[in-house]
């Protein structure tokens, strides 16, 4: 890792016609037949290096790819879309966004060309209601998306939708807004949630970036009882986190990077096993403890 690099890095459906747009979200609902339900997936996606290098990391998520099957679709929730309201890209074929700077060339030039979904993005328009979302033909596939998406799928051959995440909303409301797309898991659609749950960049230990599961001693606090949590899957002290303690507030300084989460736990089902892997520290103040819910 060139530290270098990193620290220069802090840097009915009212919008549709009725009959015809109805019949398309009927004839996409067809296409993605019942099949084995998908696992849902949280990923810590750490620094955008991660995209060119090899590392335990990026092994970790190589290695999880080979256990679920292969998905029709993916729906990614990143850290890196945060907006006001809930927006879903719903264009033909999204960019390939490098929201960062300061990194070399070779970053710049990866290029992660999967299809997008309209119709999977309106199937998420409907299922969310009576949310408003937003379709949206801007936005593409940020680094907290193809970033992770590069290892599990390097051919980038399933076909890939965004969903942002509302700033305004607090935690329980994003575990609540997960719930209702429950079934797209029993349709061969793949939800990762990109972030990292211990994100405190502005307390980065650059000196000590490569020294393995390294971490401050608060962050190893915060790590103790946020995955105690986790893994008795007790979620709801995980929704009001600023009251776990100063561990804890210091982990998570501002929501983004743990919101994600969110998501993937709220899509657990009853007696499904929740499993943490790449479960170390990073730098002193980050976290790249990935879950599967299985």
């Amino acid at each position: 890792m060139n530290r270098n690099h990193f620290l220069k890095s802090l840097c009915f459906l009212p919008t549709l016609p009725m009959m015809s747009n109805l019949n398309e979200l009927s004839n996409y609902a067809d296409t993605l037949s019942l099949s084995p339900k998908m696992p849902v997936l949280f990923l810590g996606h750490g620094s955008p290096m991660n995209a060119i290098e090899e590392n335990q990391f990026v092994k970790g998520f190589r290695e999880t790819a080979k256990t679920i099957p292969k998905p029709k679709a993916i729906l990614c929730i990143s850290a890196h879309w945060y907006t006001k309201g809930t927006k879903v890209t719903a264009m033909e074929i999204p960019q390939t966004i490098h929201d960062f700077g300061g990194f070399p060339k070779a970053l710049f030039d990866v290029q992660y060309p999967a299809k997008g979904s309209p119709e999977l993005a309106k199937n998420v328009e409907k299922l969310l209601l009576p949310n408003v979302v937003e379709l949206d033909d801007k936005w593409g596939l940020d680094h907290g998306a193809w970033s992770v998406l590069k290892h599990l799928y390097p051919n980038a051959e399933v076909p890939v939708i965004q969903m942002s995440i509302d700033y305004s909303q607090p935690a329980n409301y994003h575990f609540e807004l997960a719930k209702k797309l429950t079934e797209l898991r029993n349709k061969g659609v793949l939800i990762i949630g990109s972030g990292n749950i211990i994100h405190n960049l502005g307390a980065i230990d650059f000196r000590n970036f490569d020294k393995d599961n390294y971490g401050f001693e608060w962050a190893h606090e915060a790590h103790q009882i946020l995955n105690s949590y986790l893994i008795n899957q007790n979620f709801e002290p995980l929704f009001d986190y600023k009251k776990l303690g100063k561990a804890v507030q210091l982990a998570i300084p501002t929501p983004d990077h743990y919101l994600p989460l969110m998501y993937i736990l709220g899509l657990k089902q009853k007696n499904e096993k929740l499993l943490l892997f790449n479960d170390k520290l990073v730098a002193g103040s980050l976290s790249m403890t990935s879950v599967k819910i299985e």
